[in-house]
C-alpha cells in the first residue's frame, strides 16, 4: 500500500507541500473491524491518526470488495484524492474530496464524496453487527474525532485509498485529473 502510494504521489506535478501537509492511507483491503486509516506528518512522519473507517454500502459487508467512480452507486472509490474546503452539511462538519484519477475517482465531487462523521464508525456498532456501518460511499469516520481530523488534513493533503485487488501501478500518462 506505501509503495502504490508513493507511486500514486510521484504523478503529481509539483505537489504543493505545505509545513503542516499529512498522507491519509486508507486499506480497504482490511476488513471494517480493524483500524484501517492512517494519517501520517509528512514533515517528520509521526503518526497522527490510526482509526476506523467505513466503506460505502454497495462495497460489501466487513470487507470491501467492488468500487466505483459511477454516481449513485454507493461504492468506494479508490486512487488518490487532494483534500479541499470543509462545509457543515447533512452528516454534519465535512470535508469535500477531489479525485485526481480520471476514471477512478474523477467525480468524487459529483458523488459527494467526503470525509464526515458518522455514528455507525464506532466500537459499538462493531459489536452489534460484527462490522461498521456503511455510508454511500464516503470514508466516514467516527464522530467523536472527526473534526480534528478535518482540521488537520483540510486544504490541500492528499489521501490514498487502496485495495489489492486494484494495485495496479499509478500510470502518469494517464495525467492526473487535478491538483
Amino acid at each position: 500500500m506505501v509503495e502504490a502510494a508513493r507511486a500514486a504521489l510521484s504523478c503529481v506535478p509539483e505537489p504543493r507541500w505545505h509545513r503542516d501537509a499529512t498522507l491519509t492511507l486508507i486499506d480497504y483491503g482490511r476488513p471494517s473491524t480493524e483500524r484501517r486509516l492512517w494519517t501520517v506528518a509528512l514533515a517528520d512522519g509521526r503518526l497522527l491518526f490510526h482509526e476506523h473507517v467505513a466503506h460505502g454500502s454497495g462495497t460489501g459487508e466487513n470487507h470491501a470488495r467492488s468500487f466505483s467512480n459511477v454516481p449513485g452507486s454507493r461504492q468506494s472509490s479508490l486512487g488518490l484524492f487532494k483534500t479541499a474546503d470543509t462545509y457543515y452539511g447533512r452528516n454534519g462538519y465535512s470535508l469535500r474530496l477531489d479525485g485526481l484519477d480520471p476514471g477512478v475517482n474523477h467525480l468524487a465531487r459529483e458523488r459527494a464524496i467526503v470525509i464526515h462523521g458518522a455514528p455507525y464508525v464506532s466500537e459499538e456498532t462493531i459489536g452489534q453487527l460484527g462490522r461498521l456501518g456503511r455510508s454511500w460511499g464516503c470514508p466516514a469516520v467516527h464522530s467523536r474525532f472527526v473534526r480534528a481530523f478535518i482540521d488537520r488534513i483540510a486544504g490541500g493533503s492528499y489521501v490514498f485509498a487502496y485495495h489489492p485487488s486494484e494495485s495496479r501501478p499509478a500510470s502518469c500518462e494517464r495525467g492526473r485529473s487535478r491538483q
